[in-house]
């Protein structure tokens, strides 16, 4: 019997959900109830959902949504965002996950998507279709009591200026998307929300299928009133054998647009009563939070490892859409075995804009399309990947230029998992 990726129907989109829930180990054989088939196919484009059945069953999952990507500069590009990808494990090893992909990819292509993302489950998968890991995340622990900070203090400092205020879920719906936009507008790696995200997050019409605990929530407000920063976290209830509260606050989001707002969150859910352990989530590699604490060593790294990745569809607008912090020019030669996106570029970069065009002169450097995905968002360094061969430098010194044209200050963050 042919096994051949197709568009999921409506009447279908209830065994999909099943074959998604077997693939990522979270459900059993059971095809979900009708109430959370049909909150998920209220949300769910089905023109890019695609499936594959043997016998009425589905054996392979594959969806993929629109998004926006804040590329280094501030520029938000158009993505094709990639998730519920499974294959099961009866029926791996046959190309079908391929063949999705290649459909999706070519789809997102012919849209204008310039790039494709995805949160990838496993390492090793996705590199053979283009994709390189562009961002990573690191997670901290921290030890409060040990942390040096003086819990007499005031959060946030007088010298400050500014003020925490608890809030609820509604509060966060009106705020959060003003404030996510103006990250976005800064943090190369940002994905777009939409007002479901805000609703999801906040408890807005839970259905009975998902379990949902409100988290505790604050906002910071600078000396002019204007929220800089936003942090959601929950609390355990555990105390020792001696009455002594052990507790632990993980939080759940942070956003903060400023330093201040940074440090005084930071600082604030380490100095709530009874808290002697803080999970900071998932952050930024060069994340404040170590270095805000009197004793860094406070803190130590518990999960740390690639996050975002992607997958160019379109080199020119790619390059040309982030800045770059020098003048200089490089001949790029990119090989893409789907071709997809590969050529021979010559990339003119300067802090006023760039430009990236076809051209026939010889390449400085000849890279794979995942090296270059690797490399877009700035987290990367074309030097290192010289040296591990997976950059062929053909002019010499050409390595040290990409490194001077790519890499930037800070390194690129996702807050977000899909």
């Amino acid at each position: 019997m042919s096994l051949d990726p197709r568009t999921v129907s409506a009447a279908e989109f209830p065994d999909w959900l099943r074959a998604v829930g077997t693939g990522f180990l979270r459900a059993s054989a059971s095809v979900p109830a009708e109430e959370e088939v049909a909150v998920r196919l209220e949300h769910t484009d089905l023109s890019r959902v695609q499936g594959v059945f043997e016998a009425g069953r589905c054996v392979a999952t594959f969806r993929s949504f629109a998004q926006e990507l804040t590329v280094v500069g501030g520029a938000r590009v158009r993505a094709d965002a990639i998730t519920g990808v499974t294959v099961t494990p009866t029926h791996r090893r046959r190309g079908l996950l391929s063949r999705m992909m290649a459909t999706d990819l070519a789809a997102a292509k012919e849209r204008g998507d310039v790039v494709a993302s995805l949160i990838a489950a496993e390492y090793p998968i996705y590199g053979r279709y283009g994709f390189g890991p562009a961002s990573w995340t690191t997670e901290w622990e921290i030890d409060v009591p040990r942390a040096g900070l003086d819990p007499r203090a005031r959060v946030p400092s007088e010298a400050d200026g500014g003020r925490i205020e608890l809030v609820d879920g509604a509060d966060v719906r009106k705020l959060g998307p003003e404030l996510h936009a103006r990250l976005a507008a800064r943090q190369h790696g940002v994905v777009s929300r939409d007002e479901r995200w805000w609703q999801r997050n906040t408890g807005v019409d839970v259905p009975a299928f998902e379990t949902w605990t409100e988290p505790f929530y604050a906002v910071y407000r600078s000396a002019d009133g204007e929220t800089d920063g936003l942090i959601a976290y929950r609390a355990d209830a555990h105390w020792g054998d001696r009455k002594q509260p052990l507790n632990k606050a993980t939080v759940v989001g942070m956003l903060a647009t400023t330093p201040a707002a940074e440090r005084a969150l930071w600082h604030f859910v380490c100095s709530i009563d009874w808290i002697t352990t803080v999970r900071s989530g998932y952050r930024a590699p060069d994340d404040l939070l170590p270095l805000l604490l009197p004793d860094p060593r406070a803190a130590r790294v518990v999960t740390q490892a690639d996050w975002l990745w992607l997958r160019v569809l379109d080199i020119p607008r790619a390059l040309e859409a982030r800045t770059y912090a020098t003048d200089a020019a490089l001949v790029l030669d990119v090989r893409d075995a789907t071709g997809l996106a590969g050529g021979r570029f010559l990339l003119e970069v300067s802090p006023p804009g760039a430009s990236c065009v076809p051209t026939k002169r010889d390449p400085d450097l000849v890279l794979d399309v995942a090296e270059l995905a690797t490399l877009h968002l700035g987290d990367e360094s074309p030097v290192r990947l010289a040296a591990l061969g997976r950059i062929d430098e053909h002019r010499p010194g050409a390595a040290a230029t990409a490194e001077a044209v790519f890499r930037t200050a800070r390194r690129a963050w996702c807050p977000d998992v899909f």
